[in-house]
């Protein structure tokens, strides 16, 4: 994979171009703020007077409603959660999207699955910060930055790799580093990894371990320590050096036993359901699925987080978080 640095990079591509940023959830606030900092003209566009419209004024940037944000706007950011772009597009976006203007993705959902079909007329580009929001302002207010990827969906211009690599400067991810990929490759990696790891597969084996030793008689809350509580600190160790680091760090016992013993959880029917979860990313399945239950007001999705709620292992939890607050 390609990777860009600071030099590699020129802001001034910017120069005179209005940046409308639609949305101000964890990433339109972290990119927006990040891009005022840097000297480039930014508008938000929400819808008026509600939390997000409040918020970015009170941070000081300019606010419009959608529609009057894309106005004009050189480049458009849909930095809007997945489900709701389509419609945000199709009403206020496509009508007001000038020729030649750069359309803008953090993830590449709606572009992979033709949710949004752009005209011919206009650049379509990636820039996707690899961390939450907070973490983006966080690093970029501490004056690096995180790394980033850049995808070139639609070259009208000739000029779209360089505004997805200087709006990656003003989120300071050149600091850091900017790969390029495609917008395919990080639609499925990033659902994939979701889905069979960070999300789904971390929360099911959480769940079926502290069920496991509650089974067998041991107390949740001992159980909750040892299987969920302790993530973090070996989170942190294989973020901060890789399994290597992690390894060197925990005892001896610790290794050797989880050396010998992970392919027991992690089997080959484990790696068949992994592959499967690729094949429905692949296949739209997935995408089919989760569109049907957006339209069906989120039903599915509701009743499965009201489940997680109620598990004793979140009630658990809860008690054990208070003894971790501070007491003033």
């Amino acid at each position: 994979m390609q990777l860009y640095h600071d030099k590699d990079a020129d802001l001034k591509v910017l120069d005179g171009k209005k940046v409308a940023v639609l949305g101000y959830g964890a990433q339109g606030r972290a990119q927006a703020l990040c891009f005022h900092d840097s000297g480039i003209d930014v508008t938000v566009g929400v819808r008026k007077d509600g939390k997000s419209w409040n918020k970015a004024k009170e941070d000081g940037l300019k606010v419009q409603e959608f529609a009057d944000a894309v106005k004009d706007a050189d480049v458009v950011m849909m930095l809007l959660p997945d489900e709701i772009q389509p419609d945000i597009y199709k009403d206020y976006v496509l009508p007001n999207l000038k020729k030649g203007a750069a359309l803008e993705f953090a993830h590449g959902f709606s572009i992979t699955y033709k949710l949004i079909t752009p005209p011919e007329d206009i650049d379509v580009i990636m820039m996707a910060p690899k961390s939450p929001g907070d973490k983006e302002r966080d690093e970029f207010v501490a004056g690096f930055g995180v790394p980033a990827l850049i995808c070139i969906h639609q070259d009208y211009t000739g000029n779209a790799k360089n505004i997805a690599l200087a709006l990656a400067k003003g989120l300071g991810s050149t600091r850091a580093g900017v790969f390029e990929t495609t917008f395919d490759n990080e639609t499925y990696t990033d659902l994939f990894g979701e889905q069979s790891v960070l999300c789904g597969g971390m929360t099911a084996m959480i769940k079926a371990g502290f069920e496991t030793l509650v089974k067998n008689g041991y107390p949740p809350e001992m159980a909750y320590f040892e299987v969920l509580h302790e993530t973090k600190l070996i989170d942190d160790l294989i973020y901060a050096g890789g399994f290597e680091l992690m390894w060197n760090v925990v005892s001896n016992t610790a290794e050797y036993g989880g050396l010998t013993r992970r392919d027991r959880v992690i089997t080959d029917e484990s790696k068949k359901g992994m592959q499967s979860i690729l094949d429905d990313i692949h296949d739209g399945t997935f995408k089919n699925q989760w569109r049907a239950d957006f339209e069906n007001g989120l039903k599915g999705l509701r009743e499965m987080e009201e489940a997680d709620r109620n598990l004793q292992l979140e009630h658990t939890g809860k008690e054990i978080r208070k003894l971790f607050e501070r007491k003033n």
